[in-house]
């Protein structure tokens, strides 16, 4: 790094041969993916406790499916929710057990508390990044960059391609918060899991008793429907019901706005369960998410664009980074309440694959995306972009990053039967 640079704010350098930017789902488990495949590797992260939407959002149940073997098994292990996908883990417990699983991986080191400001290139291929901290900037230079930041953000200022919303007005599924109540009487208290999850109560039907509340102005007019999620702790549920429409998550002023409202409508949930639901007299508010939940904003353009059709049918892929990713289309509606599609019952797909070509943006070099920024249709999105699927985009592209390093190649060149071999290696089951 020239003197020139480092006069201008730039306090510290650092060198490494994978970087990861983002620590949420996908972003952990492509730093240790990296790690484990023998590159030095550095995660970094704005804010100061990794996991993303696993602890800071308070994102649960961890949701949809992919084949075996995956981190995504490892991570639901620490968790304490292996083979129990329909509860919600303790978001404060994962804080904890998360910090320590990357702090003891070999060849990987963690900054906290730094924002992406740029990328550094050398024609079309990215050569590091640079990150603002309150003791001044810190440019760290990388043979390999994967973009686990959600939004794309290094992508986005490396001047990758990029869609956003659906396609015929650009509007995106709705943000969130989502929250956890204690003092719910397990003996009486149903949940609700999803749109087709019902339960009896007194007025008759849960979910046509919340729809009803909704209509007459009781609930926030974008609150259609309220999930409510079993937890690992007796007495606990979490719920997601708060949403803003017709938000641009890349817009401060408008996230602001979203975050201020979405607390109001909190409180008007909370104080409805109590009030109406039976169960839930005595809950109280145990925890929420701390950031804005962001479902959908870039996806990055790819070397291929996976599509709603490729889910439905159950496309498979010779180059597959991801095998037998499984959720239903969840568009949740940009204009309203519930879903965008099949009212009450959102499409299901088969078994899909997601192929490596997803995560090698179009026009970049020497980067990988993961997470929900991959590329693909706003259709297909709706459904690759929950947790255990991104987890699994991740250790394919940390994996593929590390090989990309170590053997000085770009990953547009990466013959994907060799990252495959790799995956299989670690275990995951890409051939059953």
């Amino acid at each position: 790094m020239t003197e020139e640079r480092l006069g201008k704010g730039i306090k510290s350098s650092r060198e490494t041969e994978v970087l990861v930017i983002g620590a949420g789902p996908a972003g952990m488990c492509a730093a240790v993916a990296a790690a484990r495949s023998g590159a030095k590797t550095l995660l970094v992260d704005k804010n100061g406790v990794p996991g993303g939407n696993l602890t800071l959002g308070y994102v649960g149940p961890v949701m949809g499916k992919v084949c075996g073997g995956t981190l995504a098994d490892e991570v639901a292990q620490l968790l304490g929710v292996y083979d129990k996908f329909e509860v919600h883990f303790d978001s404060e417990r994962a804080k904890i057990r998360l910090c320590g699983w990357l702090d003891g991986q070999e060849n990987l080191s963690l900054l906290l508390g730094c924002t992406l400001t740029e990328v550094t290139r050398d024609g079309s291929a990215v050569t590091g990044a640079v990150f603002s901290h309150a003791g001044g900037g810190i440019a760290v230079s990388a043979r390999q960059i994967v973009d686990c930041t959600g939004d794309g953000t290094a992508a986005y200022l490396a001047g990758a391609r990029y869609e956003i919303g659906r396609a015929r007005d650009g509007l995106v599924q709705p943000v969130s918060l989502m929250f956890t109540l204690s003092g719910v009487d397990e003996a009486i208290a149903g949940v609700c899991r999803h749109e087709e999850d019902d339960f009896a109560i007194p007025q008759g039907s849960y979910l046509q008793t919340v729809a009803q509340a909704n209509k007459d102005g009781i609930l926030p007019a974008s609150v259609g429907i309220i999930r409510l999620y079993r937890s690992v702790i007796p007495g606990e549920r979490m719920v997601n019901a708060v949403q803003a429409n017709g938000v641009d998550p890349l817009d401060a002023e408008q996230m602001t706005r979203a975050e201020l409202d979405l607390r109001v409508q909190e409180q008007c949930v909370i104080d409805y369960l109590r009030q109406k639901i039976p169960g839930f007299q005595n809950a109280r508010i145990k925890g929420s998410s701390s950031v804005t939940g962001v479902r959908e904003s870039r996806r990055i353009t790819g070397d291929y664009i996976l599509t709603g059709d490729d889910l439905l049918s159950g496309r498979k892929f010779a180059d597959a980074a991801v095998h037998n990713a499984e959720f239903c289309i969840d568009i949740h509606n940009p204009e309203g309440t519930g879903q965008a599609e099949a009212e009450g019952c959102p499409p299901r797909v088969k078994p899909y694959d997601i192929p490596y070509r997803c995560l090698t943006p179009q026009g970049v070099d020497n980067l990988l995306t993961a997470g929900r920024c991959v590329s693909g249709t706003h259709r297909a999105h709706a459904s690759y972009r929950v947790m255990t699927i991104c987890m699994a985009t991740g250790q394919a592209a940390g994996t593929a990053a590390a090989i990309c390093a170590a053997e000085g190649i770009s990953p547009h060149s990466l013959n994907a039967e060799r990252l495959r071999e790799a995956l299989i290696a670690s275990g995951v089951k890409l051939l059953e």
